[in-house]
């Protein structure tokens, strides 16, 4: 198939964070599709644009795996203010509708889109009116719920607007895939789409580089190299902004200061981090230890070093609703996780019986379920460790889920 990308997160050659198309777009090349991406310039959590961008509208990049990547401008405003971040979304839709009529210009057979932001619809809607092409868009959050649940967006003329073009999108839009069941129960149920129309491809765990890395990885010698000897280790890895809500692992520290096993990993950027780091500072913990963003490979050693791994958001009812992506990365290396998200992030890793779950912004109860797990015998640890691998091998595994993705596209690609 030939397939047009718009994903204005998609990440760089480098980049760690959420990789899901990124790997996707991969393993399609690796099948012989075609694959163009419309991403944009500016990194999602740094809002942050890399020199050879600059001064540029657009920019074409091989991916030297089978995938053309053409980057369009995002303002530099992304991380400034509600109204900065609000011009760098439509700043893309502007300069992508531009990328995808006159860059793109190959034959395509079908138009994906991966939200949020919401608006990259506006870019889809207007290419498959152009190009004559169906589009499929994808809800990788419930947009605009949960930009007014962590209070991003709260103008009620722009609220309003938000909701009417979700509702134009998913009525154009000729297949809907949700990343969560309880997506599509909302879709189905709150938003009135046909369930037809709606499938689930969720997130996934990359098997293989972290079977690969599990092969030759002396653990002893990493966890001595990044001063981790001798520590209890739990590991965040992602984003550090409003949504993640990482003061709640601050404050949980804080609680455990004088716990001498107990360190915090904290890996990643965002718009929170410094403050992050000057709260640790001032309250003078040293159970807490932060890590700029590292590559893909780096990461799954990261986790693998260390003892459990955590999934944090804010406490709002709109992310009882999703999964976390890095908490496939914890079971894809058999790590314990301590799952601080309600909802079916908690089903989860119930089902799975791989971690606890400890109630969103409640530092105490979260300090209680580390000192009990702390004193869990290491066989029982491992156990939930490989349990978390079996059941995400049988349910997320990123190979399946991509040929299973095809097979949807291929319903509704443009014939003739």
């Amino acid at each position: 198939m030939r397939i047009l990308l718009i994903h204005q997160y998609f990440l760089e050659k480098d980049d760690s964070g959420g990789n899901r198309f990124k790997e996707m777009t991969r393993l399609w090349a690796k099948e012989g599709h075609e694959i163009t991406v419309l991403a944009g310039m500016v990194h999602y959590a740094t809002g942050k644009k890399r020199d050879r961008y600059k001064g540029k509208f657009t920019y074409v990049d091989d991916y030297n795996f089978g995938v053309t990547v053409i980057r369009s401008h995002v303002s530099e405003a992304y991380n400034t203010n509600f109204l900065g971040r609000l011009w760098a979304y439509f700043s893309f839709v502007f300069s992508s509708i531009y990328a995808g009529l006159f860059k793109a210009t190959g034959k395509y057979d079908v138009i994906v889109v991966s939200s949020p932001p919401l608006f990259v619809g506006i870019t889809a809607y207007v290419l498959s009116v152009f190009k004559r092409l169906p589009f499929v868009f994808e809800v990788r959050d419930l947009w605009p719920e949960s930009a007014i649940d962590t209070r991003v967006l709260q103008n009620k003329t722009i609220i309003n607007f938000a909701y009417r073009f979700e509702r134009f999108i998913y009525r154009k839009a000729a297949l809907i895939n949700v990343l969560t069941p309880a997506f599509k129960k909302t879709l189905v149920q709150k938003k009135n789409i046909p369930e037809k129309k709606v499938f689930f491809i969720p997130n996934a765990a990359d098997f293989g580089m972290a079977d690969e890395i599990s092969k030759g990885f002396n653990r002893d010698d990493f966890r001595k190299k990044y001063g981790l000897d001798g520590k209890k280790v739990i590991t965040y890895v992602g984003a550090h902004g409003v949504a993640n809500h990482l003061i709640q692992v601050i404050e949980t520290a804080e609680i455990l200061r004088d716990n001498k096993e107990l360190l915090f990993l904290l890996i990643g950027t965002g718009m929170q981090k410094k403050m992050l780091q000057a709260e640790a500072e001032e309250r003078g913990l040293s159970n807490v230890k932060f890590l700029d963003p590292v590559p893909k490979e780096e990461v799954l050693k990261f986790i693998s070093a260390s003892d459990f791994g955590t999934s944090v958001l804010k406490k709002v009812d709109t992310f009882k609703t999703i999964y976390s992506n890095k908490t496939f990365d914890y079971m894809a290396c058999k790590r314990p996780i301590f799952m601080v998200i309600d909802g079916v992030s908690r089903e989860l890793v119930e089902d799975a019986e791989c971690g606890v779950y400890v109630e969103p912004e409640n530092p105490a109860d979260f300090a209680e379920k580390i000192i009990t797990y702390f004193a869990k015998e290491e066989s029982e640890l491992t156990q939930q460790g490989i349990s978390g691998y079996k059941y995400a091998k049988a349910n997320f595994d990123r190979k399946i889920l991509a040929n299973n993705y095809i097979k949807y596209l291929e319903t509704v690609k443009k014939t003739g």
